[in-house]
């Protein structure tokens, strides 16, 4: 089966600034390519630089595919697109997969992961960690819920935009192994902007200082990649605070249902809502460094 999926038909509903690049690399990669996208001037657009097909409805899209891919923002929209007479589930042929990169919830995944069963179809939960640059790049890490002969059909087409994948368990724990993902991001982006502040106010170089410490314990993606533009105070570079608020209350909801405690997480997430009463709603996440400078 996996042969089979080379190169696929396969759908992709949702083309924002995750779904639009990685449906690009499908395309690229030699798959048959339908989008659907709520704003159908986005998918319109979409097919003119990329070829490939638009569909009016996510049923209309499924129809014929051999994987659905979407990418959407939350629990309910998932359910929009999925579920109901014009749902991607009612188009799709039995035996089809439908693959979810959405970070939402355990419990949606799997809900949906039953009632894709009760049709014929596979389902897979596969969140997605690495931001607009990741999915600009092909370089996307993706963690996943679902039977294994499933993700084994999926795979190779899921690698067209992805540097690296897992099947981490059953329907869920793609969801849920996102929510470990966004726990450790939180503390590590807040002891970052603590650190870039308290070399500011030492008066020390704070450049020089990130580039010697990144060499040994303290080092990080964060650091490489965000301590510069913290201390420039720039904060454009993808993921914006209100996604990051979105997934940490499906989290700290999840943490409530399994009674893991997370008091580091559940205080960053008050600091990621007095960014956002700045104004800095689409900051990226190390604007959290703004509320200590104000």
């Amino acid at each position: 089966m996996r042969a089979e999926m080379m190169m696929a038909k396969v759908a992709f509903l949702g083309l924002g600034v995750m779904g639009g690049p990685m449906a690009r690399h499908l395309a690229a990669k030699g798959h048959e390519v339908t989008v659907y996208n709520r704003t159908a001037a986005k998918a319109e657009a979409w097919v003119a630089a990329h070829g490939g097909a638009f569909a009016a409805t996510p049923r209309e899209a499924a129809k014929g595919q051999a994987i659905v891919f979407a990418c959407v923002g939350n629990d309910d929209d998932l359910r929009s697109v999925t579920l109901g007479a014009n749902g991607a589930f009612a188009g799709m042929e039995k035996g089809a997969v439908f693959v979810d990169h959405t970070t939402a919830s355990a419990e949606v995944a799997r809900e949906l992961a039953d009632a894709a069963g009760a049709a014929g179809l596979g389902f897979i939960d596969a969140p997605v960690s690495g931001g607009q640059a990741g999915a600009e790049n092909a370089a996307l890490t993706v963690m996943c819920g679902g039977e294994a002969e499933t993700y084994a059909a999926v795979e190779p087409a899921i690698l067209c935009f992805a540097r690296a994948s897992r099947l981490m368990g059953p329907a869920g724990s793609g969801q849920l192994t996102k929510m470990v993902n966004q726990i450790a991001i939180a503390g590590l982006v807040q002891g970052l902007s603590e650190a870039v502040h308290f070399a500011k106010r030492a008066n020390l170089d704070v450049e020089a200082v990130l580039e010697v410490i990144s060499k040994g314990a303290a080092g990080s993606w964060q650091m490489e990649n965000r301590g510069k533009t913290m201390n420039a105070g720039k904060f454009d570079f993808g993921f914006a605070v209100d996604w990051m608020r979105k997934d940490l209350g499906i989290l700290l909801a999840e943490a409530r249902r399994n009674g893991a405690q997370l008091p580091v997480t559940a205080l960053v997430d008050q600091f990621y809502a007095d960014v956002q009463g700045m104004g800095g709603n689409r900051w990226d996440t190390s604007s959290l460094i703004a509320r200590l400078e104000k």
